[in-house]
């Protein structure tokens, strides 16, 4: 009878070559490349026949080691075809002021100086993805490369950058976490395909400015399964896409300010690709507020845009934050707000009385409003708000819906809460599940069901399971 190999047993360890020449010093600097390569679960082989790729650890002291030097890289290039080099011949100058192993072979895939193992580790996980963390797999309850989270299993928050490059009025979030800083995309696409591959079926893609990605690195090319990818929110998003399709999981945006770039994500909420949701902080309508709010974006140009994304994506849901009272903000100003939220039709709406935070420059505006006066328009601006999400919610009755459970006791039988595609976890409002008509028929969290809407209670549908 044949062995039957599991998974693991069949699939092998990527293989790096590895040569060594110079002195003891470079020895000891591809011991600890070699080291990290073994740690991490790469092969690691003293020849180029089957390796995925080659570093090649260099002398550039006298003229013959630099020739057995370049001689290498050569054989290894014919042979191999995928080389990394590193040690002092990466430091060298050409003779055309370039550096010399970048002149004398320019289809190496990196060049570095000597002892950097990092960099060299780095070109290595750019071109050939490690298959193992020695301390991330260690972690009980760990998503590999994601590491724990604090969120149920089947959703989690994804980072993509830091900080912010605006200088709102009333935020003192960039004197906190300074300046916009974004993620390599490769490392926020390892991160996402690890919280898939480890069950989560619904991604929330979050930051300071999620249309902002890649601003502050020029839009810098990155690497992600093989392949360049731009650090841009449009390619971020379209390779998100392709992941949460083939895990069958969603991807909801957060933070989205509306840039025009915007404009080229709808037609993937469209075609499914991401989740027809956005969450864009408006805050104001009023051209003036705006502008002492120094918000990037003036209030006409809002509406158009958001009657633009509601032709390319019918099904499109919009959440947004506003702030009622802000310094100087006078009667006429505030209902222009309440008549751009009845005629932008936002579907899901928070409000803040304005607030003075200590260090905010809004602090330092004429007009500060009597803390009564903000809180009375925020009351009123919310029952606008109702209003309007009230009535987009009962234009869902008789639909059918996809709902991810949140909550299922009993396997469902006496029903449970869950989402549709327009309600964020703990910010929107939720999907009350009826006991299914089906004796059959069970729930399960972390899972999608199709249920249809029969109902609504206040922000929440109400849905039997089908």
């Amino acid at each position: 009878m044949s062995e039957v190999l599991s998974p693991a047993a069949t699939t092998q360890p990527p293989k790096v070559g590895f040569v060594s020449l110079g002195c003891p010093k470079a020895l000891t600097d591809s011991e600890l490349i070699l080291t990290q390569l073994s740690a991490e679960g790469y092969q690691t082989s003293k020849t180029f026949q089957g390796a995925d790729l080659v570093i090649v650890n260099t002398c550039g002291f006298i003229d013959d080691a630099v020739k057995e030097s370049l001689d290498t890289i050569g054989e290894a290039l014919a042979e191999n075809g995928k080389v990394i080099v590193t040690g002092c011949l990466g430091a060298k100058t050409g003779e055309g002021g370039g550096n010399m192993v970048k002149e004398m072979h320019p289809s190496v895939l990196a060049v570095t100086g000597p002892h950097a193992t990092q960099e060299v580790m780095d070109a290595v996980h750019a071109h050939l993805p490690k298959p193992h963390d020695p301390f991330i797999d260690l972690v009980p309850g760990a998503f590999g490369e994601a590491g724990l989270k604090l969120t149920p299993r089947h959703y989690a928050y994804l980072k993509i950058s830091e900080g912010c490059n605006h200088r709102c009025t009333f935020c003192i979030i960039p004197s906190m976490r300074g300046d916009l800083v974004s993620r390599p995309v490769g490392d926020v696409l390892k991160e996402a395909k690890a919280l898939f591959e480890g069950g989560v079926k619904e991604l929330l893609v979050i930051s300071q400015d999620t249309s902002a990605y890649g601003v502050d690195v020029k839009y810098r090319t990155g690497f992600w399964d093989g392949k360049p990818v731009k650090t841009r929110m449009l390619d971020l998003v379209q390779a998100l896409g392709d992941l949460a399709e083939a895990h069958g999981a969603w991807v909801r945006l957060h933070y989205v300010y509306p840039y025009p770039h915007v404009d080229d994500i709808l037609p993937l909420m469209a075609q499914g690709r991401v989740l027809p949701y956005l969450d864009v902080p408006f805050q104001h309508s009023h051209p003036e507020v705006l502008r002492r709010m120094k918000r990037p974006a003036s209030g006409e140009r809002n509406l158009e845009r958001i009657q633009r994304w509601r032709e390319i994506c019918p099904e499109l849901v919009i959440r947004s934050t506003f702030i009622a009272g802000f310094p100087g903000e006078t009667e006429e100003e505030f209902t222009h707000l309440l008549d751009f939220m009845r005629e932008a039709q936002i579907d899901r709406a928070g409000c803040f009385a304005y607030s003075s935070v200590k260090g905010a420059a809004a602090n330092e505006l004429p007009g500060m409003l009597p803390e009564a006066l903000r809180e009375e328009r925020r009351a009123r601006f919310m029952a606008v708000a109702e209003e309007v999400s009230t009535a987009r919610l009962q234009r869902r009755i008789g639909a059918t819906m996809q709902v991810l459970v949140d909550s299922a006791p009993a396997l469902g039988r006496k029903g449970g809460v869950g989402r549709s595609y327009a309600d964020a976890p703990e910010i929107d409002g939720v999907v009350q599940l009826l006991p299914p008509e089906k004796i059959s028929k069970t729930l399960k969290v972390g899972e999608f069901t199709q249920a249809r809407i029969v109902g609504t209670q206040g922000h929440d549908l109400v849905a039997v399971p089908v």
